[in-house]
């Protein structure tokens, strides 16, 4: 008899593990959905073209006093990842039937993912920012300074950010986050934390070891951010720099 309760009990157990694993994964899924909601609903993603705009809480472009949305948040299942590579790619599970095209960034909850260079129907491939031609344009947020971080194909936990001027105020833990010259992230968005200040004592510079806001080993959802005034601004400017 004590037996046979030993056994029911066991298969109890695992029913209610395998119940809960189930209700875990409806309620991140959830929680998924309901942050793609909040994001599109931040201030932060509208322009407003006079004083008297207020920001919109739809994806629809303009609202009827001329407020204008920027950027528009698509969230997504990782599906592939490579981190200990020379030049890593991220596979995700939303493309062009959803609104994913090339060149969009992309962000997990905690700071910048990659930039997307290839799409299909329903995928999406994104080059990582440890890949070694990456390279996100940043500022040091408590200055203003701005620059540009990439990787050295070495620890998939740091990065690095060169020619920092060394009149520039800047200590371990400081935050390095996305600038205002990116077309592909709104500014602000976290990239990393500086780890390790390196002198280079022959010139004039510091070289910033940063610790990535983004944890690529666990990488599990992201959000590809749409700009929708890119193409304008770089149609543009490619047709002022022919011009002159």
């Amino acid at each position: 008899m004590r037996v046979a309760n030993e056994f029911t009990g066991r298969i109890s157990y695992r029913y209610d593990n395998v119940e809960y694993y189930f209700r875990l994964k409806k309620a991140n899924d959830q929680l998924t959905k309901e942050n793609e909601i909040l994001k599109n609903q931040l201030p932060t993603n509208f322009f407003n073209q006079d004083t008297g705009a207020i920001a919109i809480k739809d994806s629809i472009p303009y609202d009827t006093v001329g407020t204008l949305r920027t950027y528009l948040w698509r969230e997504a299942k990782v599906v592939n990842n490579s981190v200990n590579l020379q030049n890593n790619y991220i596979t995700i599970h939303r493309g062009e039937k959803q609104g994913v095209r090339k060149d969009m960034g992309v962000v997990s909850p905690s700071g910048v993912v990659g930039r997307v260079i290839n799409t299909s129907d329903n995928f999406a491939v994104v080059m990582s920012m440890l890949h070694r031609s990456s390279s996100i344009q940043v500022k040091i947020k408590k200055t203003g300074e701005t620059g540009s971080v990439q990787w050295d194909g070495e620890n998939p936990d740091y990065v690095t950010m060169n020619n920092v001027p060394k009149s520039v105020p800047i200590a371990v833990g400081d935050s390095i986050v996305t600038n205002q010259l990116s077309t592909l992230f709104p500014q602000g968005i976290l990239v990393g934390t500086v780890a390790k200040i390196i002198n280079n004592k022959a010139t004039n510079f510091y070289t910033l070891r940063l610790k990535t806001g983004t944890n690529f080993y666990t990488l599990e959802h992201v959000t590809v951010v749409e700009n929708l005034q890119k193409d304008e601004q770089n149609k543009l400017e490619e047709a002022t720099r022919k011009s002159q």
